[in-house]
């Protein structure tokens, strides 16, 4: 007799999730579809890589969201697709049409490489980015189960499955009425979260010939300061890190031609040059102003003037971050399903969902000069004399400076993204035959707004250049009314830019047996998908008119047709030996054909051991921003290096240091799909009775993948990429074409591992399980011809390839009483070194980053009629974000990164469930 606990595992291709215990198995010769194939069949003989996660155990961890649901999987990557970091990163990952939006990125290869579905069927994606479903459009309330298909998909689903697919799995005939509460709130303050829902259904499908549900979903996130964390802090020169910015809210002064300070200064006796300078600075009281402090020269050393800012300085900007955004949620979601004959149902879904996500940034800075003719003019009630300290400082000319302006508030963003999807389906059977069909549309909107902290350009030169606005306000200080007025009055704020996704899907499949081998029937499935996408941005208001806007060009409508057949096999190649093949053909009517394949194998010769393979192939296709959008300039938030300028004119500043960098960013009509190979090999045991684990080792290389690229990345590979940067008459930088392309390609290896135990003790159940991946690799070559660069365990821009990851819980339960105790891991990695290291780190400065430990605690109570309660307690130790020596830019976060870590600290959770009937 085979064991139960190893079906179990084998129905689903592995064990239970790292801290989700997996659902009951479905009645005997029931036949079920799982994630990453479309035969159904009798649960026990499946063969499929799939996690199930159930909603019961989320409620138990107080996990909310879809977000934060995805994080803690171990195959998800360490990237910046959450809200925080994806908002204000300004490096490769930078996506300023996802506002408010939240992503997965199964194996970190990026968002685009996740299929996210909901019962099996694709929804509209993001409705600005366009390039992969929001998780906030998940309505989490009405989920009955999670499935996640660590494998690539290509061959079953089409474009995005190269990473792997999460399946959303929704709650369907359900009857009575149940409502549930729960909130979540941090020991040190901020960043509350509080969530209400109601499920309510009607009529048996098998008793009355219909079933009627709907589900409402209601939930609120509330803001963390990165003031109200310790741990935020971009100053900390002894352990090599300190801000690299000098635009302060007490602004410096800049050298230029035509200005007080002129194109240098020197002092006496000393013969560097500087250009700039702050009275603060000279005084040794930079730190006098909140978030200021000395420059310090010896982490920062310029290549060109390696003392340039010695009188300057600085400011920790990053720690102004807003570490949890606002974010309000509403899902809704009714389904009604009506027999129509014994075995042939039809269903209607309808779902919407409506997230307001309110991104707040730090406050932009302001570079002025004579040319935009905001410099501080002489015989201003400001004009800041620095005689005393520069003797050929000239107060017959303005000022120019850098200032953080505070005063005109934080950049604020209200990102509003409405989602709808209706569908009309089929399912039942005839014999061993299987059929399912369907008609649908989706859609999602996003609307930005622009609410504070935005001026137009123009306006706030010209205010700036009368003199009334003190761009000097020390402690204790403030502006005056009529600065205030003055500030207010070059203001933006308003409808800013907005963007739809439209989805349009007609889908059918057909399962059933085919004919009998001596080791038993041969299975098939086929069926075909046709889809029609469409996308459109547009810009409410220029966005060159606006300073540091966050725009996009305008896209004007596009859409596309897909076609796509598919087939599958399951062959019994003997007793304890099957297979699987597949093969899906797609046809994209604006980027081309491309076929599939997949072969898996199954082999089980005992009882206590099954043994898996699988290899295949897939695709991305590229979206429509990253095919179309328009070509945009933009300026880089600080200065960076032209390394070729650099070598060719050693000491000279105009040929090495670039202040203010332009660059163009944009679609690219020559990119072709992202594809991939990949496999896997893996075991199954289970030795004893209650005790079994899995290991897959796993493989997967792309080519062509698709990713933007920096303008840093293009002058740090001058001589491979030099056709993209472009050159004034004199040799000096006009500007350097960035955006998407084609990357070489990566090579990513590594072994996910789970371990289930379970048992006894008097009348008291236990259960122990470990979910954890191992990467054993990830190459990576920026462009075709570049040599692999191994990036697992250092620090990245895009992803940290963390070495291990995993998640694992104990569990006891007795009568009414329930407990769950889950430990979450990360393994810790090679920091970066401030400037690339061509600062001075300090004595006894470590480049390492720490490995991160949390623990969740929870208990559960059923005594009470009809009502389950739950109590919780997440980050039960308090543990504080490992200190990262990285300075905020291209990865948000001053001496933490959010990639990795919980900002909110030791938090409480409380949950009431109450069922009315």
């Amino acid at each position: 007799m085979k064991l139960k606990k190893l079906a179990q595992l084998v129905a689903l291709m592995g064990v239970v999730g790292p801290v989700m215990a997996q659902e009951a198995v479905p009645p005997a010769m029931q036949r079920v579809e799982v994630t990453g194939s479309s035969i159904k069949r009798v649960a026990k003989e499946g063969a499929l890589p799939v996690q199930v996660i159930s909603f019961e155990q989320m409620e138990k961890q107080g996990i909310t969201t879809a977000e934060q649901l995805v994080r803690t999987l171990s195959a998800n990557g360490t990237g910046a697709e959450n809200m925080t970091s994806g908002n204000n990163v300004f490096g490769a990952d930078a996506d300023r049409l996802a506002g408010g939006a939240s992503f997965a990125s199964l194996r970190g290869l990026g968002p685009g490489a996740t299929l996210v579905l909901l019962n099996g069927r694709r929804v509209a994606t993001h409705g600005a980015s366009g390039r992969a479903v929001d998780l906030n459009s998940i309505p989490l309330g009405a989920i009955s189960r999670v499935e996640i298909l660590k494998d690539g998909a290509s061959a079953i689903y089409g474009t995005d499955a190269i990473g792997g697919v999460i399946n959303f799995i929704l709650k369907t005939n359900y009857s009575g009425v149940e409502a549930s509460v729960s909130t979540n709130d941090t020991q040190a303050g901020g960043g509350a979260t509080r969530r209400a829902s109601i499920l309510a259904g009607t009529g048996s499908l098998e008793e009355d010939g219909y079933n009627l549900m709907a589900s409402l979903t209601v939930d609120k996130a509330q803001r963390l300061n990165g003031s109200d964390r310790s741990f935020v802090n971009g100053y900390q020169p002894g352990r090599g890190l300190s801000p690299d910015t000098t635009g302060t809210p007490f602004a410096n002064q800049m050298a230029g031609a035509g200005t007080a300070l002129g194109t240098a200064f020197q002092l006496p006796g000393d013969p560097n040059q500087y250009l700039q300078a702050n009275p603060l600075s000279f005084q040794g009281k930079c730190d006098s102003v909140a978030g200021m402090s000395q420059y310090q020269t010896a982490l920062w050393k310029d290549v060109t003037s390696p003392l340039r800012t010695k009188y300057s300085c600085a400011y920790d900007y990053g720690a102004d971050y807003v570490l949890q955004f606002p974010v309000e949620r509403a899902n809704f979601l009714s389904r009604g399903t009506f027999k129509l004959a014994p075995d042939h149902r039809m269903f209607v879904e309808a779902l919407g969902s409506r997230t307001k996500a309110t991104a707040i940034l730090t406050p932009m800075q302001v570079q002025t000069s004579i040319a935009n003719k905001a410099v501080y003019p002489v015989g201003g009630a400001y004009y800041q004399d620095l005689s005393a300290y520069i003797p050929s400082f000239d107060k017959t000319k303005p000022i120019a400076y850098k200032w953080r302006a505070n005063d005109v508030g934080n950049r604020t963003q209200e990102n509003t993204t409405d989602n709808a999807r209706v569908l009309l389906g089929f399912e039942g059977n005839f014999g061993k035959w299987d059929y399912k069909t369907g008609v649908s549309y989706a859609q999602s909107t996003t609307k930005t707004k622009l609410t504070d902290g935005y001026s137009y350009t123009d306006k706030l030169y010209a205010a700036l250049g009368t003199g009334i606005i003190n761009p000097w306000v020390g402690a204790g200080q403030s502006q005056t009314e009529a600065a205030r007025q003055l500030i207010e009055s070059t203001k933006f704020r308003g409808a800013f830019q907005h963007g739809k996704t439209t989805l349009t899907q007609i889908d059918g499949a057909v399962s059933g047996e085919l004919f009998q081998l001596p080791a038993g029937a041969v299975a098939m499935a086929a069926g075909f998908d046709l889809r029609r996408e469409g996308y459109s941005f547009a810009q409410d208001v220029d966005a060159n008119l606006i300073l540091l806007a966050p725009g996009n060009a305008a896209l004007k409508d596009v859409s596309r047709n897909v076609k796509a057949v598919y087939a599958e096999l399951l062959v019994p190649i003997m007793k304890d030996l099957e297979m699987q093949l597949a093969v899906r053909r797609d046809d994209y009517s604006q980027v081309g054909a491309t076929t599939n394949p997949k072969i898996a194998l199954r082999y089980q010769p005992a009882d206590f051991v099954l043994f898996r393979a699988s290899a295949s192939k897939g695709f991305l296709a590229p979206s429509f921003d990253q095919l179309y959008s328009g070509v945009l300039t933009q300026e880089l938030p600080n200065g960076v290096k032209d390394q070729e300028g650099c070598i060719k004119y050693p000491g000279v500043k105009e040929y090495c240091s670039i202040d203010r960098l332009s660059y163009t960013t944009g679609g690219n009509l020559n990119l072709k799909p992202e594809t991939s190979k990949q496999g896997s090999v893996g075991i199954v045991i289970e030795p004893v009775k209650g005790y079994s684990a899995s290991f897959d080792y796993w493989a997967i290389n792309t080519q062509d993948q698709l990713l933007k690229r920096t303008p840093q990345v293009v002058l740090a590979n001058y001589q491979a990429l030099n056709q993209y940067i472009f050159r004034k008459a004199d040799g000096t930088i006009d500007y350097v074409q960035a955006g998407w392309f084609n990357a070489g390609g990566s090579r990513v290896r590594g072994l996910d591992v789970s371990l289930r135990g379970e048992g006894k003790v008097g009348d008291a159940k236990w259960t122990a399980t470990l979910d954890g991946t191992y990467m054993d690799s990830f190459k990576f070559a920026e462009y075709k011809g570049q040599e692999y660069k191994e990036l697992v365990g250092n620090f990245y821009t895009r992803d940290l390839y963390l070495r291990w990851k995993h998640n694992a819980s104990f569990g006891v339960s007795r009568g009414d009483w329930s407990g769950l105790l889950v430990q979450s891991f990360a393994s810790g990695y090679k920091d970066q070194v401030p400037n690339d290291g061509k600062g001075t780190p300090p004595p006894g400065f470590k480049a390492d980053v720490s490995s991160y430990t949390t623990y969740n605690l929870s208990g559960t109570y059923t005594g009470f009629k009809n009502t389950t309660l739950t109590l919780g307690i997440q980050n039960l130790f308090d543990r504080d974000p490992p200190f990262t020596a990285h300075n905020v830019d291209e990865v948000v976060g001053a001496g933490w990164d959010p990639r990795v870590a919980d900002p909110r600290g030791r938090a409480f959770t409380f949950q009431l469930k109450y069922k009315f009937l």
